[in-house]
Parts: C-alpha cells; sequence; structure tokens
C-alpha cells in the first residue's frame, strides 16, 4: 500500500518555441522521470528510472524477466512514496535471492545497467515452449491498433509503450513507460497479476528490439514478439536459441520475420508470413 499517492505521470511546463515562422512561448505536457528503488525482502536490489505508476506491475514484471523469482513466489509488494522517489519492496516466499547484483541505477534506456560481470550480462536465454498459429494480417491489425492505444505517448510523444495481443490481433493489454524494458515489466507484471497466461498471444514494443526485450519476452513465455523498430543482430540470434518468434519493422505496410522457431516445417514458416 502507498504511504501517499504517487506522483503524476505527466506535468505541463514552460518552454520556448522556434519555427521558421516566428517564435513563441508555449506549455507542453512532459513524461515526469521518477527513481524507483526496489528490494526484495527488504534487501536493496536495483534502481530504475521509470514513470511514476504501476510501480506494483513493474515490480512484479522486474521480478519475473530478470529471473529473480517466479511469480507464484511474490507474496506481495509493498510501495511507499518518498521525497526522492518511490521505494518496491518485493516480498517473496521461499529462499528465492536476486541471480544477479546491480551497483548503480538503471537509466531508462538501460536493460543491464549495474550488472558487475560479463557471465551476468550475458545469461542463457530460456527456451520457449508455447507455440501459437498467428496470421500475418493477425500481426497488422494489432500494429494498426498499437497506436492508438497509448494515451501517455499521445499526450507526451516522449514514451515508449509494450502490448500484449490475442492470437487474432486484438490487443488486450498496455502499459506505457519512459523506458522501454520498464514498459515491458510493466506489461509482465500486469498480465500475471491478472491471471492471463502470456504465452496465449504475443507482444509488440514501440522500440527497437535488443537482446533484453528478447529475454524478458521469452521469461515471461510469450512465443512471439514484435517490434516497430529494428532489431539487433544479439537479439535475432537470442531468439532463434528461444524458439522465439521475432517480427520487427511492423509498420502499416508490412513486417519482416527475423527469426521462427526451427522446429516449424519450413512450408508453414516462410520469412515473408508467420
Amino acid at each position: 500500500m502507498t504511504a501517499r499517492p504517487l506522483p503524476p505521470p505527466v506535468t505541463p511546463l514552460p518552454g520556448r518555441m522556434w519555427r521558421a515562422d516566428g517564435v513563441g512561448d508555449i506549455t507542453r505536457d512532459v513524461p515526469a522521470e521518477t527513481a524507483i528503488a526496489l528490494s526484495f525482502d527488504g534487501e536493496p536490489y536495483a534502481v530504475v528510472m521509470a514513470t511514476p505508476r504501476d510501480v506494483t506491475e513493474l515490480a512484479i514484471g522486474f521480478t519475473v524477466s530478470e529471473a529473480i523469482a517466479a511469480f507464484a513466489d511474490i507474496r506481495d509488494v509493498a510501495v511507499e512514496v518518498h521525497e526522492l522517489g518511490i521505494t518496491a519492496d518485493v516480498r517473496l516466499d521461499g529462499a528465492a535471492a536476486p541471480a544477479r547484483a546491480r551497483s548503480i541505477e538503471g537509466r531508462t534506456s538501460c536493460g543491464l545497467c549495474g550488472v558487475e560481470r560479463l557471465e551476468d550480462a550475458m545469461r542463457p536465454t530460456p527456451r520457449v515452449a508455447a507455440r501459437l498459429d498467428i496470421a500475418p494480417e493477425a500481426i497488422q491489425r494489432a500494429t494498426a491498433a498499437f497506436d492508438g492505444a497509448q494515451p501517455l505517448g499521445r499526450e507526451t510523444r516522449a514514451t515508449h509503450a509494450a502490448a500484449f495481443a490475442a492470437p487474432d490481433g486484438r490487443v488486450l493489454l498496455v502499459r506505457e513507460d519512459v523506458g522501454r524494458h520498464n514498459a515491458l515489466d510493466k506489461l509482465g507484471g500486469a498480465l500475471l497479476a491478472a491471471g492471463i497466461d502470456p504465452a496465449t498471444g504475443f507482444i509488440l514494443i514501440t522500440s527497437r528490439c535488443s537482446f533484453e526485450m528478447v529475454e524478458k519476452t521469452a521469461r515471461l513465455g510469450a512465443p512471439m514478439i514484435v517490434a516497430i523498430s529494428a532489431p539487433t543482430a544479439l537479439a535475432i540470434r537470442r531468439a532463434e536459441e528461444a524458439g522465439l518468434t521475432l517480427v520487427a519493422l511492423a509498420r502499416a505496410d508490412g513486417h519482416t520475420v527475423f527469426s521462427a522457431p526451427s522446429d516449424e516445417p519450413a512450408d508453414r514458416l516462410p520469412r515473408d508470413r508467420i
């Protein structure tokens, strides 16, 4: 339970706008960026810079996507608002403990900030067991609906989003944040808290698809990730290792499949369709 209300996710602030046809004063809505300290059973673990909303979901999703503990091991999350930021203490059952320590804060653009050893940064990606038959039209349907499902993004034009879609392309759940990793963790936490199995649909993200986004998707158990932007080479390799379908450059006129499960028949998953 929060000790006091979370700060607003958006703040109107003044600016001076220059255009070729003149200069003028404006007020623009900008997203908040707040330090959120994550701890486990009272032991500090990491500080992430995030939009101050859906903090409990962020903590749950972070716990699972970082392989700290399974959702079933989470008893509750205690959120408190302080002058300098927010704390979220995840209380665990059993002997679950953080798998890799961090020594500095995680910036909004950073998925591995503070990880101290190469072995911790490059952990094996878990294999995804789920398989879904997703038509290209379903990907396009979800992509078309995604932009309209981002109120914070429309208001500020400065946030990322992650969405969960049904196999037919219906967008069921969306979470937003100034950080792309945070948005995906919030989505994962929201799915698990709502009792929705990530294996029953696919994930969309507004950002480029880096290998950390592939890892988080795999740990949630979703069989496919669709990115609006391009993937990295490591993300593609990790998706192949995990048996995860990776679709990127998803735009109004189409998308590109970069990885598909190797155990599927070749005639079912050609490169121009899922």
